[in-house]
């Protein structure tokens, strides 16, 4: 095995403490050329696609990379800002905000998993700071073994290739954390206090495959605990919110109820036509949030029967989030973070 070459740095500067953000990343622009290799990344992951490669790998390659990425690409610039990916730049803004709610003396970086930075760059350019002890907190409230899992994975490898190793602390959950509950409460409340109310609030998921659920995965049971959590702050009924969904990829059984599914169910036969949408699986804004649901999930509904269609935006930089955001990674650096 090689190991990564270590900095030359004084012992007694070798022991700070570091925070690394990971979230899923994403393409370096709107293009083909650029979605290409981050799908190619990203589907290769043997956490994401539980596929042999010998049988995965052609089909991906020969069949779905030419095609997925000239379509993914035509999504993405429907919903690019000016400063890039709407992730990086909300990823980027939650560090800043971490940073400002943290000692000086603790330092902080992002990475994604698929695209740049990438993990090997942020934990390299933490421990050129002296960071000897790193808390690592993948930005998904809800365990999956295809998200948070795969973020840790890649994390652990680069420890594995340490000749130095740094002490670490990672966060595998945070769906039940009161902070993020009440934060995404008051991202609902204030929005229905500007905009009014809908019939039904829908809290959307990205799903995962229903084998996975079955073989152990957390994540859906995770997934209605935070929005029962949620309701519970705001005050709701079982009848006033809904559990789905989205973000279906490939064949096979899915977690249900699905999003698109219910986007044409609720006004044709519940006579649903004011519906209200938030995605607490996401802190930031993306693709699936922006155009899955924002932009096509609108039209769905609309199509549908629907008269009246609110997507509630993600926590981004919401200071009640990065308030909570600050908050679980200073229960998790107990002991080495210090006001």
């Amino acid at each position: 095995m090689n190991f990564h070459p270590e900095f030359s740095i004084p012992l007694a500067e070798q022991n700070q403490v570091g925070v690394l953000l990971v979230n899923l990343g994403t393409p370096e622009a709107p293009t083909p050329e650029a979605v290409r290799p981050f799908l190619r990344d990203f589907l290769s992951d043997p956490r994401v696609i539980e596929l042999s490669p010998w049988l995965w790998q052609p089909l991906l390659r020969g069949i779905i990379l030419p095609f997925r990425s000239r379509h993914a690409a035509r999504l993405y610039e429907k919903i690019w800002l000016k400063e890039g990916s709407p992730l990086k730049v909300f990823t980027h803004r939650q560090l800043e905000g971490l940073r400002e709610r943290l000692p000086e003396n603790i330092h902080c970086a992002y990475a994604m998993s698929y695209g740049k930075p990438s993990i090997h760059e942020a934990m390299s350019t933490l421990k050129s700071k002296g960071v000897g002890r790193v808390i690592v907190l993948p930005l998904y409230p809800q365990y999956a073994g295809s998200s948070t899992g795969a973020a840790l994975d890649k994390v652990l490898d680069e420890l594995e290739h340490e000749r130095n190793q740094m002490s670490a602390r990672t966060i595998a959950r945070f769906y039940y954390h009161a902070g993020y509950i009440r934060a995404l409460a008051q991202q609902i409340t204030a929005y229905r206090k500007q905009y009014g109310a809908g019939e039904k609030l829908m809290f959307s998921f990205h799903s995962i495959p229903q084998k996975h659920s079955d073989l152990g995965d957390p994540y859906a049971q995770e997934c209605r605990e935070t929005a029962r959590l949620v309701a519970l702050e705001l005050g709701l009924s079982e009848q006033d919110y809904i559990v789905s969904f989205q973000s279906r990829f490939g064949g096979g059984k899915w977690l249900e109820p699905s999003t698109q599914t219910l986007f044409k169910e609720l006004p044709r036969k519940h006579k649903i036509t004011k519906l209200d949408v938030i995605c607490p699986g996401f802190v930031s804004d993306c693709l699936e949030t922006m155009e899955e649901i924002a932009i096509r999930g609108r039209e769905q509904f609309h199509a549908a029967g629907g008269t009246q269609f609110q997507y509630i935006p993600c926590l981004n930089d919401n200071p009640a989030w990065l308030d909570a955001l600050s908050d679980i990674v200073k229960e998790s650096g107990a002991g080495w973070i210090k006001a």
